[in-house]
């Protein structure tokens, strides 16, 4: 019943929803979605590239994680935008024993930053730079960064995204005079694929996200001091999925869609 049929007035049963349909308790209705692991209330999202070159692609990528050229640097680039320096209405309260810490829910904007970060998928280095705005031309600001900060008699392979920024005609212009510089755009939908996107994750779910900044100044110091300490004791994020592994999920995915 519970995978079969959807009640007339919502879009999932619950445990006494159920029970009442079936002329039983509620309490049996959900031991029996525990065995069965049945969680009608929770959905996952998903999205599958549409790009035609997508496994040629894919290829590429993981390519450059897992075997990388000699004589090179793989950077995982993208920009963070609109990072809010969020400070709160009153103090917040500590943790203490048998009582999480509390933040107040009403907060006071103090601006925005967007963080620039290349992320070494080798040594796990980042480096980055805060700027007001996220047009080309503070990304070929960045690049131009990067480039400064690199051996200048290794390759740089820059794994991007396809915002519209990244293949600006100035962009194009500078990286026709700069033959080391090897931009990589990934598919279409599939940021998952852009390693910089789980450093983002992390400085967020460390930094950011219960952070206090009463102004954007203090918001990126607080970015710059997260990145700085990390690089001392820099971490890579280790890319193990091969190609094969990956598009036997996404044909399985791309089939299970076609049943429907």
């Amino acid at each position: 019943m519970t995978t079969k049929h959807k009640p007339d007035h919502a879009t999932h049963w619950s445990t006494r929803s159920l029970a009442d349909e079936l002329e039983t308790s509620h309490n049996f209705v959900a031991r029996v979605w525990r065995s069965c692991g049945f969680k009608p209330h929770l959905i996952r999202t998903f999205k599958i590239s549409n790009d035609p070159h997508f496994e040629e692609k894919l290829t590429d990528f993981v390519g450059l994680y897992l075997d990388p050229p000699d004589n090179a640097v793989v950077f995982s680039v993208d920009e963070k935008s609109s990072i809010q320096a969020l400070d709160r209405t009153q103090p917040s309260l500590p943790i203490v024993k048998g009582r999480c810490g509390t933040m107040t829910h009403d907060y006071k904007r103090n601006g925005t930053s967007t963080l620039f970060a290349a992320l070494d998928i080798f040594s796990g280095k980042v480096i980055a730079k805060c700027t007001k705005r996220h047009r080309h031309t503070e990304f070929l600001r960045f690049l131009k960064k990067v480039y400064k900060e690199t051996p200048k008699d290794i390759d740089l392979h820059i794994i991007v995204d396809n915002y519209s920024t990244h293949k600006h005609k100035k962009v194009n212009a500078w990286l026709a005079k700069k033959p080391r510089v090897h931009l990589h755009f990934i598919p279409t939908s599939s940021s998952w694929l852009n390693l910089v996107e789980r450093f983002f994750a992390l400085i967020t779910e460390k930094q950011l996200r219960c952070g206090v900044f009463r102004s954007v100044e203090q918001l990126e110091n607080t970015i710059y001091t997260f990145i700085e300490k990390r690089n001392q004791k820099p971490k890579p994020f280790v890319w193990t999925k091969s190609v094969d592994e990956i598009m036997t999920k996404v044909n399985r995915a791309r089939q299970s869609l076609l049943n429907v």
